[in-house]
């Protein structure tokens, strides 16, 4: 269903990667952030799937997660940027050609891992939502409407909070949070109570260090379901959503030697979402097709490079057909594996 990968260099012990087009020529391009260089790379997609050399540009120290959004109303995507060495959020502006202005930083808790980018107060403004590892929270910095936010407010979550996605799980038009904790093996939901702000976590169990979340409706029923890589136990979680922002019990599927990272995408065609886990012990890709109602097939694995950390699956050529995108820690490169 892939080819063989295609690499390219990118910055030191990349963490994080995000396919978005930066430069309005409707091609995605790849965006990583560097977590031992303290840069985020930009590879522009030169067209049939192809990148060039990369531009790199500074944030903070041990940028963790990368988030591609348009944060200032240009229409120009902006990056967002958590840096968990120096607990802060680095916000770079496009300057519309796809090269990015310096950061301005935020400040938010201990070790912020991972960042989402989502409007959560309904005035059409993207906020900042980052899971802080080390204090066990979730910060939400709201958009003042330029592209500057205000300081954070703090929820308590679970224990190791390692990923974090904002997504309506109740049906009621507000986004709420979901975060996977890796201490405590469960994943936190925070509603949304409309303007912004969130009630106390509920928490469900998944599997065993659980290291990254997505919040996608897997069983064609229009209600969002969490599914979860789980690091420590070598599996992937499906919990369903019984409606309301409750969550069925989770049922576990096999994948590779400590999956790191989790994305959700259709890639057989066949309109029912898939599971692609990247598999930091065995330097693969699994592939897990959906089978209808919700559950998944045994995995189908692909080489990539040596300690994937992070996977996007996005149509990098073009053709109507999703690929796949690794950010390799190991190997300082981006895999790409066109989709044939």
């Amino acid at each position: 269903m892939f080819l063989n990968q295609t690499t390219y260099p990118v910055g030191s012990s990349p963490y994080s990667v995000a396919v978005v087009d930066v430069n309005s020529d409707n091609k995605p391009d790849i965006l990583v952030a560097n977590f031992g260089s303290n840069t985020t790379s930009v590879l522009l997609n030169t067209g049939s799937g192809t990148f060039s050399v990369q531009t790199t540009y500074p944030v903070g120290s041990s940028p963790s997660s990368v988030a591609v959004v348009d944060v200032n109303s240009d229409n120009k995507p902006d990056i967002v940027v958590a840096n968990s060495g120096s607990n802060r959020v680095s916000v770079l502006l496009n300057t519309g050609s796809g090269t990015f202005n310096a950061q301005i930083t935020y400040p938010v808790s201990t070790s912020p891992y991972s960042v989402a980018v989502v409007d959560v107060n309904s005035d059409n403004k993207p906020d900042i939502v980052v899971a802080n590892f080390l204090s066990n929270t979730v910060s939400v910095l709201l958009n003042t409407g330029s592209g500057t936010f205000i300081a954070q407010t703090t929820y308590s979550v679970g224990t190791y909070p390692y990923s974090v996605a904002v997504v309506d799980v109740n049906s009621d038009n507000k986004p709420d949070i979901v975060v996977v904790n890796r201490g405590s093996n469960n994943v936190s939901v925070l509603l949304n109570t409309g303007n912004g702000t969130f009630n106390t976590q509920t928490t469900y169990a998944v599997g065993s260090s659980p290291y990254s979340v997505v919040v996608v409706d897997v069983n064609s029923d229009s209600k969002p379901d969490i599914v979860v890589a789980n690091e420590g136990s070598n599996t992937a979680s499906v919990l369903l959503n019984a409606g309301n922002g409750i969550f069925n019990n989770q049922t576990t599927y096999s994948v590779g030697s400590s999956p790191y990272s989790v994305a959700v995408a259709d890639v057989n065609s066949d309109n029912k979402p898939d599971i692609v886990v990247v598999n930091r012990g065995s330097n693969t890709a699994s592939i897990l097709l959906n089978a209808g109602n919700g559950t998944f097939n045994a995995p189908t694995t692909y080489p990539v490079g040596s300690g994937p950390y992070s996977v996007a699956v996005v149509d990098v050529n073009s053709d109507s057909k999703p690929d796949i995108i690794t950010a390799n820690y190991g190997s300082n490169t981006v895999s790409v594996l066109l989709h044939c």
